[in-house]
């Protein structure tokens, strides 16, 4: 670990506020606040300005919003690159937020003052400066609230244990009031006052995070941890013939350090430890006879168990985080059919008032804010005395738990619009798609509050896992590639529409039309539980294999506090 992460102390002759823990990130949390203001004020209603405004089509707008989302969460992938080799993450945050604030600014004046024939154009060019924004600002700024705490203080680590459920839940208090405050000014008032407003509170948190600064702790940049990755596997390569692996006398490099015979080439303390997966990677650090002959090491022929191992861990991520895509195809529904089915409803509260159909996204957010506490504080210490398992249950658990419940929420949404369906055929609307049905908008509740609890498992669970077991200097990567996995799962549900739309046009009418009356969105959810329990079952398969980190002298994981988490 960096020497600028050291164990808190207080310098009693100055009275200097220490570094780190919750009094620096508290500061961090709140920028993070905003930015999730900002981003659900704007994609909780970003269907109904693309359709009601701009004119597009239902189908076409969804496919807009899918693909926003879904760049916004892969330009994370370079940003995390960028912090992590070049500018390290308070640079990177500093940086993107800026970018972030200008794109906001661009996007009020979108709406406001630019001449209608040259709306859209500005309009997406905002959409896509954001998005840059978000590349830089998503996968350092919770590494960088979680690197305060220092693993090496056992107080600070258990903090740490707690944080990712305190982080989620605070940033899903600033998408709640987003959902609720601005898109009732989005409708009620004025698109640029909405806008405006985000832009206003974006501004507020860049000072806020600044006024903390003398309080962070800050990690330097490693240089590109992508080389390594590619040393390991030019090297192994290199050496595909050489057979001594695991159990065999191969002579191992370790660290400028040489192990003989018989040995697991394990590293000194603190390091990874040798594991038995992913074998043909081990041929990288075995000396060879002309690693033997030569004076100096080549970085591209032999490596250390350290950076071997290290690859292994990212490897090891992967089909996890390809497991999860669905998942994330199925939250896509939230911002885009949840809410149109929302404004075909009876939205009435009163004689004058009317919920704005975004609006009861705020419902997912209210479900995580009860959930995250309940889970935190009464579910883990019961589940920890049933399992003996310090977190109650595993983290692969805990997101399999969340995949389950993404079936049920499709299925379920898939009843409440057959139901919506058959109460406009009853009353003669299915002609009329701009007619109020007369139906409750709070039948959708069920389908909110699941999607709430889906994320409250398998988001927060991912995120933990992404952090812990990433290598530290890859840490900023493994946040972006657990927010890649909300990208890339929004491009899965576009070519699933698009593919339902093909197949279904060529055979009658297309499930997902304008008129949602004469549409069938409900089989189209129930397309997507179908997929989704399929893709519940390879998950379950791959999580049967998978290994946790795990250091020299300590054979379990060490995430874990000497259990094994290898089963979900």
């Amino acid at each position: 670990m960096d020497s600028s992460v050291a164990p808190v102390t207080i310098d009693n002759d100055h009275r200097k506020p220490f570094k780190g823990g919750w009094n620096a990130a508290v500061f961090v949390i709140f920028v993070e606040m905003a930015e999730r203001f900002a981003f659900y004020g704007l994609a909780g209603n970003l269907i109904t300005y693309l359709t009601n405004i701009l004119g597009e089509p239902v189908a076409t707008a969804a496919k807009n919003v899918n693909t926003w989302v879904g760049v916004s969460a892969i330009f994370p992938l370079l940003g995390a690159f960028v912090a992590d080799s070049f500018l390290g993450r308070f640079k990177t945050i500093l940086a993107s937020s800026l970018i972030y604030f200008l794109g906001l600014v661009l996007l009020s004046l979108s709406v406001s003052v630019v001449p209608m024939h040259s709306r859209k154009a500005v309009f997406f060019t905002a959409l896509y400066v954001l998005a840059i924004g978000e590349g830089g600002h998503m996968p350092c700024v919770q590494t960088f609230a979680a690197d305060q705490f220092d693993e090496n203080n056992p107080q600070e680590r258990a903090a740490k244990s707690s944080f990712f459920n305190w982080w989620y839940l605070s940033i899903v208090t600033g998408a709640s009031v987003a959902i609720v405050v601005v898109i009732y000014l989005q409708d009620n008032v004025s698109w640029a006052a909405g806008f405006g407003v985000l832009a206003g509170t974006l501004a507020l948190a860049l000072v806020v995070f600044l006024i903390g600064i003398k309080r962070y702790r800050k990690q330097r940049p490693t240089g590109s941890p992508f080389t390594t990755m590619a040393q390991v596997l030019v090297a192994a390569a290199k050496k595909w013939r050489v057979n001594e692996t695991l159990g065999g006398r191969g002579i191992c490099y370790d660290d400028d350090r040489v192990s003989g015979s018989n040995t697991n080439c394990q590293t000194r303390s603190h390091n990874l430890a040798r594991t038995e997966q992913l074998r043909f990677l081990d041929k990288a650090m075995i000396i060879d006879n002309k690693d033997a002959l030569r004076k100096t090491k080549d970085p591209w022929r032999l490596c250390s168990l350290n950076q071997v191992e290290k690859v292994k861990l990212v490897l090891r991520l992967i089909p996890i985080w390809l497991a999860c895509l669905m998942f994330s195809a199925v939250i896509a529904q939230m911002h885009t059919f949840f809410t149109k089915q929302g404004t075909t409803m009876s939205r009435s509260i009163g004689p004058d008032f009317q919920v704005p159909p975004a609006a009861l996204q705020s419902l997912v957010g209210l479900t995580i804010l009860i959930v995250v506490p309940v889970y935190d504080r009464v579910f883990i210490p019961i589940a920890r005395k049933v399992t003996g398992h310090p977190r109650g249950i595993t983290m692969l658990q805990r997101i399999g738990t969340g995949l389950f419940v993404s079936i049920l929420n499709m299925f379920v949404a898939g009843l409440v619009e057959t139901a919506r369906v058959n109460t406009a055929s009853k009353h003669g609307l299915l002609d009329t798609p701009k007619a109020i049905v007369p139906m409750s908008v709070w039948w959708l509740v069920p389908q909110y509050v699941l999607t709430g609890i889906g994320d409250a498992f398998t988001v927060v669970g991912l995120q933990e896992l992404f952090y812990d077991q990433m290598p530290e200097e890859m840490r900023s990567i493994g946040a972006a590639a657990y927010i890649s996995v909300v990208g890339i799962g929004s491009f899965v549900n576009t070519a699933i529409i698009s593919v339902v739309q093909a197949i279904t046009s060529k055979h009658g009418h297309a499930w997902l039309g304008n008129n949602l009356n004469r549409s069938n969105l409900n089989y189209f959810y129930w397309v997507l539980a179908g997929l989704s329990g399929v893709n519940l079952c390879v998950y379950m398969w791959i999580t049967k294999s998978f290994v946790y980190k795990k250091v020299e002298n300590n054979d379990q994981p060490i995430s874990t506090g000497g259990y094994s988490e290898e089963k979900v």
